[in-house]
Protein backbone atom coordinates (compact mmCIF):
# COMPACT_ATOMS: atom_id res chain seq x y z
CA UNK A 1 0.00 0.00 0.00
CA UNK A 2 1.82 3.15 -1.19
CA UNK A 3 0.66 6.78 -0.46
CA UNK A 4 -0.24 7.26 -3.94
CA UNK A 5 -2.55 4.61 -4.16
CA UNK A 6 -3.96 5.05 -0.88
CA UNK A 7 -4.79 8.68 -2.02
CA UNK A 8 -6.16 7.00 -5.47
CA UNK A 9 -8.71 4.56 -3.71
CA UNK A 10 -9.81 6.93 -0.84
CA UNK A 11 -13.45 8.06 -1.17
CA UNK A 12 -13.92 10.91 -3.11
CA UNK A 13 -14.99 13.10 0.06
CA UNK A 14 -11.36 12.14 1.84
CA UNK A 15 -10.06 12.62 -1.58
CA UNK A 16 -11.70 16.25 -1.65
CA UNK A 17 -10.30 17.13 1.88
CA UNK A 18 -6.61 16.08 0.26
CA UNK A 19 -6.76 18.49 -2.40
CA UNK A 20 -7.97 21.24 -0.65
CA UNK A 21 -5.10 20.26 1.97
CA UNK A 22 -2.79 19.90 -0.71
CA UNK A 23 -3.92 23.59 -1.60
CA UNK A 24 -3.70 25.62 1.22
CA UNK A 25 0.29 23.94 2.10
CA UNK A 26 1.38 25.20 -1.40
CA UNK A 27 0.09 28.56 -0.96
CA UNK A 28 1.24 28.36 2.86
CA UNK A 29 4.16 27.67 1.21
CA UNK A 30 4.43 30.43 -1.66
CA UNK A 31 3.75 32.95 1.24
CA UNK A 32 6.41 31.86 3.57
CA UNK A 33 9.18 32.54 1.02
CA UNK A 34 7.16 35.52 -0.02
CA UNK A 35 7.38 36.67 3.36
CA UNK A 36 11.09 35.71 4.21
CA UNK A 37 12.63 37.51 1.37
CA UNK A 38 10.07 40.48 2.89
CA UNK A 39 11.24 40.51 5.97
CA UNK A 40 14.58 39.74 5.00
CA UNK A 41 14.25 43.00 2.65
CA UNK A 42 13.43 44.72 5.41
CA UNK A 43 16.02 44.65 7.52
CA UNK A 44 18.64 44.97 5.65
CA UNK A 45 16.65 48.56 4.05
CA UNK A 46 16.27 49.42 7.87
CA UNK A 47 20.17 48.52 8.51
CA UNK A 48 20.62 50.66 5.72
CA UNK A 49 19.15 53.95 6.74
CA UNK A 50 20.06 53.74 10.50
CA UNK A 51 23.36 53.81 9.28
CA UNK A 52 22.80 56.56 7.13
CA UNK A 53 20.93 58.73 9.05
CA UNK A 54 22.84 58.16 12.54
CA UNK A 55 26.12 59.15 10.69
CA UNK A 56 26.03 62.65 10.93
CA UNK A 57 24.57 64.08 7.64
CA UNK A 58 22.46 66.86 6.49
CA UNK A 59 18.74 65.89 7.28
CA UNK A 60 17.39 67.80 3.62
CA UNK A 61 20.40 65.64 2.06
CA UNK A 62 18.65 62.29 3.42
CA UNK A 63 15.11 63.92 2.59
CA UNK A 64 16.21 64.27 -1.08
CA UNK A 65 17.64 60.99 -1.72
CA UNK A 66 14.86 59.55 -0.12
CA UNK A 67 12.51 61.62 -2.51
CA UNK A 68 14.67 60.62 -5.27
CA UNK A 69 15.15 56.78 -5.15
CA UNK A 70 11.54 56.41 -3.43
CA UNK A 71 11.25 53.05 -5.35
CA UNK A 72 14.15 51.97 -3.88
CA UNK A 73 13.49 53.16 -0.44
CA UNK A 74 12.46 51.02 3.11
CA UNK A 75 9.70 51.28 5.46
CA UNK A 76 11.79 53.53 7.84
CA UNK A 77 13.22 55.56 5.39
CA UNK A 78 9.55 56.19 3.87
CA UNK A 79 8.79 57.02 7.74
CA UNK A 80 11.62 59.79 7.65
CA UNK A 81 10.46 61.04 4.71
CA UNK A 82 6.79 61.66 5.68
CA UNK A 83 8.17 63.25 9.05
CA UNK A 84 10.23 65.15 7.30
CA UNK A 85 8.13 66.40 4.86
CA UNK A 86 5.51 67.66 7.03
CA UNK A 87 7.89 69.37 9.67
CA UNK A 88 9.36 71.38 6.47
CA UNK A 89 5.39 72.05 5.35
CA UNK A 90 4.43 73.45 9.33
CA UNK A 91 8.04 74.85 9.95
CA UNK A 92 7.17 77.45 7.04
CA UNK A 93 3.71 78.88 8.78
CA UNK A 94 4.52 81.66 10.58
CA UNK A 95 2.62 81.97 13.82
CA UNK A 96 2.80 78.20 14.65
CA UNK A 97 3.11 76.50 17.96
CA UNK A 98 6.61 74.57 17.44
CA UNK A 99 4.23 71.97 19.65
CA UNK A 100 1.85 71.75 16.98
CA UNK A 101 5.09 71.24 14.55
CA UNK A 102 6.42 68.46 16.21
CA UNK A 103 2.90 66.95 16.80
CA UNK A 104 1.80 67.17 12.89
CA UNK A 105 5.08 65.63 11.83
CA UNK A 106 4.55 62.89 14.57
CA UNK A 107 1.34 62.20 13.06
CA UNK A 108 2.55 62.32 9.57
CA UNK A 109 4.99 59.72 10.70
CA UNK A 110 2.61 57.02 12.83
CA UNK A 111 0.18 57.59 9.49
CA UNK A 112 3.04 56.13 7.11
CA UNK A 113 4.33 53.64 9.91
CA UNK A 114 1.08 51.89 10.00
CA UNK A 115 0.81 51.48 6.72
CA UNK A 116 4.18 50.28 6.45
CA UNK A 117 4.00 47.56 9.18
CA UNK A 118 0.48 46.55 7.54
CA UNK A 119 2.40 45.89 4.47
CA UNK A 120 4.76 43.78 6.16
CA UNK A 121 2.08 42.28 8.18
CA UNK A 122 0.36 40.75 4.77
CA UNK A 123 -0.51 37.63 4.50
CA UNK A 124 0.71 36.33 7.95
CA UNK A 125 -3.17 35.58 9.02
CA UNK A 126 -3.39 33.04 6.26
CA UNK A 127 -0.04 31.36 7.36
CA UNK A 128 -2.17 31.54 11.23
CA UNK A 129 -5.35 30.13 10.12
CA UNK A 130 -3.83 27.27 7.92
CA UNK A 131 -2.10 26.47 10.87
CA UNK A 132 -5.14 26.23 13.05
CA UNK A 133 -7.50 24.82 10.61
CA UNK A 134 -5.40 21.97 8.81
CA UNK A 135 -5.60 19.79 11.24
CA UNK A 136 -8.79 19.95 11.85
CA UNK A 137 -9.36 19.46 7.90
CA UNK A 138 -7.62 16.60 7.77
CA UNK A 139 -9.57 15.14 10.87
CA UNK A 140 -12.99 15.92 9.45
CA UNK A 141 -11.38 13.87 6.15
CA UNK A 142 -10.05 10.85 8.94
CA UNK A 143 -13.59 10.46 10.51
CA UNK A 144 -14.86 10.18 7.19
CA UNK A 145 -12.74 7.82 5.50
CA UNK A 146 -13.07 5.43 8.82
CA UNK A 147 -17.12 5.45 8.93
CA UNK A 148 -16.62 4.92 4.95
CA UNK A 149 -14.00 2.18 5.89
CA UNK A 150 -16.81 0.26 8.92
CA UNK A 151 -19.66 0.78 6.13
CA UNK A 152 -17.60 -1.35 3.39
CA UNK A 153 -16.95 -4.07 6.50
CA UNK A 154 -21.20 -4.60 6.09
CA UNK A 155 -20.98 -5.97 3.25
CA UNK A 156 -18.02 -8.58 4.06
CA UNK A 157 -19.20 -12.03 5.87
CA UNK A 158 -16.07 -12.11 7.97
CA UNK A 159 -14.72 -8.56 9.66
CA UNK A 160 -10.64 -9.18 9.19
CA UNK A 161 -7.70 -7.03 9.73
CA UNK A 162 -6.58 -7.18 6.44
CA UNK A 163 -10.03 -6.00 5.48
CA UNK A 164 -10.38 -2.70 7.08
CA UNK A 165 -6.67 -1.84 7.18
CA UNK A 166 -6.75 -0.09 3.43
CA UNK A 167 -9.91 2.25 4.84
CA UNK A 168 -7.76 3.24 8.00
CA UNK A 169 -4.89 3.97 6.08
CA UNK A 170 -6.38 6.27 3.30
CA UNK A 171 -8.47 8.24 5.58
CA UNK A 172 -5.47 8.70 8.18
CA UNK A 173 -3.38 10.19 5.31
CA UNK A 174 -5.60 13.07 5.51
CA UNK A 175 -4.57 13.49 8.88
CA UNK A 176 -0.93 13.16 7.85
CA UNK A 177 -1.42 16.00 5.05
CA UNK A 178 -3.54 18.39 7.67
CA UNK A 179 -0.12 18.02 9.82
CA UNK A 180 1.86 18.75 7.37
CA UNK A 181 0.06 22.11 5.92
CA UNK A 182 -0.20 22.73 9.48
CA UNK A 183 3.02 22.38 11.40
CA UNK A 184 5.36 24.48 9.04
CA UNK A 185 2.42 27.22 8.44
CA UNK A 186 2.86 27.85 12.40
CA UNK A 187 6.57 27.45 13.05
CA UNK A 188 6.50 30.64 10.02
CA UNK A 189 4.15 32.31 11.60
CA UNK A 190 5.30 32.87 14.94
CA UNK A 191 8.95 33.82 13.49
CA UNK A 192 7.78 36.28 11.05
CA UNK A 193 5.42 37.52 14.15
CA UNK A 194 8.59 37.83 16.30
CA UNK A 195 10.67 38.97 13.15
CA UNK A 196 8.17 41.77 12.76
CA UNK A 197 7.62 42.54 16.32
CA UNK A 198 11.17 43.86 16.04
CA UNK A 199 10.93 46.16 12.98
CA UNK A 200 7.68 47.84 14.57
CA UNK A 201 9.87 48.31 17.64
CA UNK A 202 12.79 49.65 16.00
CA UNK A 203 10.54 52.11 14.04
CA UNK A 204 8.72 53.58 17.19
CA UNK A 205 12.31 53.91 18.75
CA UNK A 206 13.33 55.49 15.20
CA UNK A 207 10.04 57.90 15.66
CA UNK A 208 10.80 59.18 19.15
CA UNK A 209 14.20 59.78 18.47
CA UNK A 210 13.61 61.79 14.86
CA UNK A 211 10.85 63.83 16.63
CA UNK A 212 13.79 65.07 19.51
CA UNK A 213 15.66 65.47 16.44
CA UNK A 214 13.44 67.79 14.85
CA UNK A 215 12.40 69.63 18.43
CA UNK A 216 15.86 70.86 18.60
CA UNK A 217 15.74 72.41 15.69
CA UNK A 218 12.85 74.67 16.19
CA UNK A 219 14.63 76.10 19.83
Amino acid sequence: MSIFSLILNASAVVQVVMLLLAGVSFMSWYYIFRKWFAVKTAHRQTETFERDFWSGGDLNTLYQGAVGNHHETGAMERIFEAGFREFAKLKSQKNLDPKDVIDGSRRAMRATYQREVDAIDAHLSFLASVGSVSPYVGLFGTVWGIMHAFRGLSNVGQATLASVAPGIAEALVATAIGLFAAIPAVLAYNRFAHEIDRLSSRFESFMEEFSNILQRQLR
